[in-house]
């Protein structure tokens, strides 16, 4: 019988915490459970396994970064659009590195929630660029180009690979404004 007051949902927030601690890879189903309070076996009567676990991880990550993007851009556009949705998704990365992992895996075939929330997340940034005026396979590359900047400085920075004296916000900006200047002329 589940335990009461556990819920699946539960589950998800309390393994998505245990990733962002100890990274996605070393996520265990052993340390949700103590984390939940349960046994091993009793966790299992929640859950499928731990493939489950850090799929439902990713929907929760994509929910949650698609909420920071849209907060940051609302009422922006053009280049304060980019900077902000730029800035959104390294701050995320940046404060749940467990979870962010987990978002950057295209959904499965055939997983609708996951394909829907990821839809979402592309809808706020195509929204977010708009104001460039780009075509359809110009917005295409333009999103790619973004989420490959962000993405690398992110999973870089993460890693400590960043060791040379000069600011890596100053980095930031300027990888920014090459996107910027990139986007207003495609």
């Amino acid at each position: 019988m589940p335990r009461v007051g556990l819920t699946q949902e539960k589950i998800v927030r309390e393994a998505a915490s245990v990733a962002d601690e100890v990274g996605l890879e070393q996520l265990t189903l052993a340390a949700v459970a103590k984390r939940c309070g349960v046994s091993l076996p009793g966790l299992y009567k929640h859950i499928e396994g731990l493939n489950s676990v850090k799929r439902d991880i990713a929907v929760l990550a994509v929910r949650e970064m698609t909420r920071a993007m849209a907060a940051a851009v609302a009422g922006l556009s053009g280049r304060h659009a980019l900077r902000a949705l730029a800035a959104a998704y390294r701050d995320y990365a940046t404060a749940y590195p467990g979870r962010y992992i987990a978002s950057v895996r295209a959904p499965a075939p055939g997983d609708v929630e996951h394909t829907e929330v990821s839809d979402q997340a592309i809808g706020i940034i195509q929204a977010a660029l708009q104001g460039y005026d780009l075509e359809r396979a110009d917005l295409i590359h333009a999103i790619r180009m973004l989420r490959i900047a962000c993405h690398g400085i992110s999973s870089l920075e993460a890693e400590g690979a960043f060791g040379l004296p000069e600011s890596l916000d100053v980095t930031f900006d300027r990888l920014v404004n090459a996107l910027d200047a990139d986007f207003r002329h495609s």
